[in-house]
């Protein structure tokens, strides 16, 4: 295999946990568990003696809970972080928390008594951990409960007919929690897919809710999107965009993942571009994998405008790499951008 391994700290309080986890990663070619840490003190050492490419860090942690930690660690030595969480409320707010404070990516707590799923676990934490090893990492600081910026562009937005849609996977719940803060309360019905459990996805919105000056929710079936609202797409369950009548509705799906994601960016994209075509405006951020990819062009090709994270502010520039090697996207944009040309794309259509 070209190329060094990637060199991971296993950090978790359960020797149960760091065993299994190592185990796993062990069994790929392409990484090598160089130790293991029950605490974050034991961590801290362990860091500075064997150099690792990727954490993976326990929420819940004894002696030094995982967010001061992650933030003393993100202030003083920068490194990318794949939290390990329990797919709870509870632990939700506190994944959240981490990615706000810098983490790259979350995967749920392995399940030690149930071996049937493990291979799918491991397929997942071993594609999470080298993407991560790729990611950019930089200290982030909690975000202000105040939405920053405003939008001062063109008003002739402001109707019903227009539409935003926006996907993302890792890194995102920051990145959309940023395209959020920049737009005005009376901004157009705006639609999100970002990969996320189902545990965490009324939590997520909520935190997005503090952040932005529209009203931002979980999907529901058969909601009427309105104008001044935002709708985040249930862990678990595709989003899709239907007309009727005089409104757009959300249309919530169990169909099979698609590309390995329930939700998936495309179904969102797909549904959109058949159904709003040009009154769409769309942008796919940082995230891992082409997820939403097809969905872009297909949206382009059907008269929406289209934007793609850019590289360097995107954590991980997987999804929005892939839609620019495929033409999907009529600009390549900083994250700070992103909000004002959704709206002024609307604005002009």
């Amino acid at each position: 295999m070209a190329g060094k391994p990637v060199r991971v700290l296993v950090v978790d309080d359960s020797a149960l946990i760091r065993k299994l986890m190592t185990e796993i990663l062990d069994a790929d070619p392409g990484i090598e568990v160089v130790g293991t840490a029950s605490d974050p003190f034991i961590a801290r050492d362990r860091i500075k003696q064997l150099s690792p490419d990727v954490l993976t860090l326990d929420v819940e942690m004894p002696r030094m809970d995982g967010l001061t930690f992650l933030s003393n660690l993100m202030r003083l030595r920068p490194i990318p972080v794949v939290m390990v969480s329990t797919l709870t409320v509870a632990g939700a707010q506190v994944t959240l928390d981490a990615l706000a404070l810098g983490a790259v990516d979350f995967v749920a707590k392995p399940q030690l008594d149930v071996a049937r799923g493990l291979g799918d676990y491991a397929a997942l934490l071993i594609a999470k951990v080298k993407q991560a090893a790729h990611a950019r990492v930089a200290c982030r600081r909690p975000s202000p409960p105040a939405p920053i910026g405003e939008y001062t562009g063109p008003v002739a937005y402001r109707t019903t007919d227009r539409l935003i849609a926006i996907g993302a996977s890792a890194g995102g719940t920051e990145a959309i929690r940023e395209v959020l803060a920049h737009m005005p309360a009376d901004a157009p019905a705006t639609v999100i897919t970002q990969h996320i459990p189902g545990a965490f996805s009324g939590p997520f919105a909520e935190r997005l809710n503090k952040h932005s000056r529209m009203t931002v929710l979980e999907a529901r079936e058969d909601q009427p999107l309105l104008v001044g609202h935002a709708y985040v797409a249930p862990g678990g369950r595709h989003l899709k965009v239907v007309r009727s009548g005089a409104r757009w509705h959300a249309q919530l799906s169990d169909e099979d993942p698609v590309r390995g994601h329930r939700p998936s960016v495309d179904v969102l994209f797909e549904s959109v571009a058949r159904h709003a075509g040009a009154n769409a405006s769309a942008a796919l951020l940082t995230g891992m994998g082409d997820d939403g990819a097809r969905g872009l062009l297909g949206l382009r090709k059907a008269g929406a405008h289209t934007f793609a994270q850019d590289k360097a502010t995107s954590v991980v520039w997987g999804m929005p790499g892939a839609a620019v090697a495929l033409g999907a996207a009529e600009e390549v944009l900083p994250l700070e951008h992103i909000a004002n040309r959704l709206l002024a794309a609307g604005s002009n259509a």
